[in-house]
């Protein structure tokens, strides 16, 4: 089994510390991109990467960041809402939330790799090199192509990727891992800019550019809605040890399910894989009844403030009075 940055290691409770202030355009240089990396909890080869290439520490950050917070939002009506909480234990297992931690993790480095390279905060990578897209021309007119390709390149260099082994657990790591890369590819865009006299389109331009990352969070969502389990066959042709499920399409499964070992916890109490749902804000038409299962909700008057009939002044300014509103709010009971 190969290292994964995101599995084993900035997915636990110490990546908050390495959350990212905003950006600067330039990367860091000197003491303070070596001390970016050392702070990091790096195998020892990827800290040798993160030395020699200013920007990634950053970079890494960005992805940690990327794939919490889409992770969060992907499930934040769901028993299991991605907490921190119980996430060690978590990915320890065959779960199908296990396997969408991989998947949104690669997806976020993926994405932040190649979005690193278009912006110049990386070093040893710049525009995407399409043809007839002259790097020059494209800083020149703002077109500078996401290079997702460098990035599917520089990202399994950094993640060690092998043979896989005929270990089951590796196989399947390994798998959905892919998953959330090839999630990234399929968002990827060609756009076109004209330019010339009056918006003639003499001189057309051309670019790579990737999705919104929540367009690949939603994909690798519902990749996680249809996942498969699995389990280990023997290939009578080959001897090879290979996945097999479910038929689904004349196939097992395909290069872009998600795939799992074993049966998820219900998630509902608290436990080594999660805080339970004790105290969840839910919807009381939709998802209290789901969220709190079945132990009922608590109903609550809370006050809020809002902006209400607001007016436009001359020439340029807006009034508004401040009113208060009375809203429900519903918890989940912990019994």
């Amino acid at each position: 089994m190969y290292t994964f940055v995101s599995f084993e290691r900035l997915t636990g409770r110490e990546p908050l510390v390495f959350l990212p202030a905003p950006f600067s355009n330039e990367p860091p240089t000197g003491k303070v991109h070596l001390k970016q990396c050392e702070q990091m909890t790096l195998a020892r080869r990827q800290k040798r990467l993160c030395r020699r290439e200013p920007g990634l520490a950053e970079t890494l950050r960005e992805s940690v960041r990327l794939s919490l917070l889409e992770c969060r939002y992907q499930f934040r009506n769901e028993r299991w809402n991605c907490s921190l909480d119980g996430r060690g234990s978590l990915l320890k297992r065959g779960f199908k939330e296990t396997a969408f931690l991989l998947a949104v993790s690669s997806a976020a480095l993926s994405h932040a790799l190649a979005k690193a390279c278009s912006s110049g905060r990386m070093e040893r990578c710049t525009c995407d090199d399409s043809p007839g897209i002259q790097h020059r021309e494209a800083w020149q007119w703002g077109v500078c192509g996401d290079n997702l390709k460098y990035s599917t390149k520089f990202l399994k260099k950094f993640l060690g990727q092998k043979r896989v082994s005929k270990d089951l657990r590796a196989q399947i790591d390994s798998h959905n891992i892919n998953v959330g890369i090839r999630a990234v590819k399929s968002g990827l865009k060609t756009t076109c800019k004209c330019h010339g006299v009056s918006g003639s389109c003499a001189v057309r331009t051309c670019w790579k550019q990737l999705s919104p990352f929540h367009d690949t969070g939603r994909l690798l969502k519902f990749r996680y809605d249809t996942a498969l389990r699995v389990l280990s066959v023997t290939n009578a042709a080959t001897g090879e040890t290979e996945l097999a499920g479910p038929r689904r399409h004349g196939q097992s499964h395909r290069s872009t399910d998600l795939v799992f070992l074993e049966d998820s916890p219900s998630f509902c109490r608290p436990s080594r894989y999660s805080p339970g749902t004790a105290g969840r804000s839910c919807a009381k038409d939709t998802s209290c009844q789901s969220l709190c299962c079945g132990r009922g909700y608590n109903t609550a008057m809370h006050l809020t403030t809002l902006s209400c009939h607001c007016q436009v002044r001359w020439c340029c300014h807006v009034e508004c009075q401040t009113c208060v509103r009375e809203e429900e709010v519903y918890t989940c009971k912990n019994t």
